[in-house]
């Protein structure tokens, strides 16, 4: 097969810190593990067991090269067809796995809104599950009730990637956050990264009840030896919920939760923000007293992430500041859902960057 093309150079994000995905590569030049991202195929992507660290490294890796090169001209998905099933609102996550199957000549069946489907009516998603068999090659799904993917399983044969399950997990979020943080610092991939590029993250919210936060956190426990520690900002005595608690105690990463920010922030490399959380049938918003501005004791070199949208804990006068990673990271969840779907898709082989 051909050599890919690269493509030029070009800024993703408008404002705030530039990413670039050769970065990533260079510091790890090895071949791409192909039977790794084989072995992906037909599989689903559900919780963040689903991504071990070998294959969040792979398909980081794969992304970068899918952004610095000319993929769309292979055609990679001709012939496949998605179903994009959203029964909650969504902007980012459904238009970034919509624009990754577009891109690749995909086709798309979507489902924006639950009003226009058969749930209106009483249909169970079991038998929801039934009928997409029948019409497509794999389903992204985003639903507000937590159980709901196991309700679809029982139904479902195609290969299902969990887009957010009420306050369950979103997987494929925390794949595009350490894409983010890949090209951003590419030692953390390291096996020992030097003590000197090992991260203090600090995560502002209440992960138990907010899915990106919650898979974000599992997905940093496999990396355990890039992070020195771990600082949870919560007004909640213990916000991680069981599943979360448990594998935490199980870590060898130093865990604490804290409820000022201001003690830890002049300390932390990265601070992840999310701003809704659900609790019970209702969402709610983080405190304002959480609130990150240009005027607040970060250090020169820290980076703030947010899966967006945001509310007033993250401040716009950041946005053109060298702490906004949030938009570059949003920029790059394109590549990461591409390279996601090539592989469970099983059309890795039509990429250039095998022979």
């Amino acid at each position: 097969m051909s050599a890919p093309t690269v493509a030029p150079r070009r800024r993703t994000n408008s404002r705030g810190r530039q990413l670039d995905p050769l970065a990533l590569l260079e510091h790890l030049p090895a071949d791409l593990d192909l039977e790794l991202l084989r072995r992906l195929r037909d599989r689903s992507v559900v919780t963040h067991r689903d991504l071990p660290r070998a294959a969040v490294i792979e398909l980081c890796r794969l992304a970068a090269h899918m952004e610095a090169s000319d993929v769309a001209s292979f055609h990679p998905l001709d012939g496949k067809l998605v179903i994009t099933a959203f029964f909650e609102a969504s902007t980012r996550t459904r238009l970034s796995f919509e624009s990754a199957v577009a891109r690749l000549d995909g086709k798309l069946l979507s489902v924006p809104d639950a009003r226009v489907t058969g749930v209106a009516k009483g249909e169970t998603l079991q038998d929801i599950g039934e009928m997409f068999n029948g019409y497509g090659d794999l389903v992204v799904m985003r639903h507000p009730q937590t159980e709901a993917l196991d309700q679809i399983l029982t139904g479902l044969d195609l290969p299902l990637i969990n887009a957010g399950n009420g306050s369950g997990e979103h997987p494929t979020q925390a794949l595009v956050d350490w894409y983010a943080l890949l090209k951003w610092r590419p030692s953390l991939a390291d096996s020992e990264p030097p003590e000197d590029q090992r991260i203090h993250l600090g995560v502002v919210g209440t992960p138990g009840a907010m899915r990106a936060v919650k898979s974000f956190i599992f997905m940093a426990l496999a990396f355990a030896p890039a992070i020195r520690k771990i600082t949870v900002v919560s007004e909640m005595a213990d916000p991680f919920g069981a599943d979360l608690h448990e594998a935490i105690e199980r870590t060898s990463i130093p865990v604490e939760v804290i409820h000022d920010i201001g003690d830890e922030l002049p300390d932390l490399d990265v601070v992840y923000m999310n701003s809704i959380a659900l609790l019970g049938d209702s969402y709610k918003q983080l405190d304002t007293r959480y609130r990150i501005t240009t005027g607040s004791a970060l250090k020169p070199e820290t980076v703030i992430m947010h899966p967006l949208a945001r509310r007033e804990e993250l401040d716009v006068s950041l946005d053109d500041s060298v702490h906004n990673l949030y938009f570059a990271q949003a920029a790059g969840a394109v590549y990461v859902r591409q390279a996601l779907l090539v592989c469970l898709l099983g059309r890795v082989h039509r990429l250039p960057f095998f022979d």
